[in-house]
């Protein structure tokens, strides 16, 4: 339960600032969920090129990046 409650948590705070990068509008709902999507798209566009992240840290940056990536996509196909 409580790795659970991390998993959230580093997602808001991971589509938060992805958020903040991408100068994109949104509430912490959508921040969350972007973090948690982009975690997910993230860590496999990272296996395709042959990375793999290695503790919090490098996860977050790996959920920032996918999370960037979810809201250039949300922009350019919505």
């Amino acid at each position: 339960m409580i790795n659970f409650i991390m998993s959230l948590l580093l997602g808001a705070l991971a589509g938060w600032i992805a958020g903040k990068l991408m100068h994109s509008e949104g509430d912490f709902i959508r921040n969350m969920f972007l973090g948690i999507i982009g975690s997910v798209v993230g860590g496999i566009l990272f296996s395709f090129l042959g990375f793999y992240a290695r503790g919090t840290f490098a996860n977050m940056i790996v959920s920032v990046i996918g999370a960037c990536i979810c809201i250039w996509a949300g922009r350019k196909f919505l």
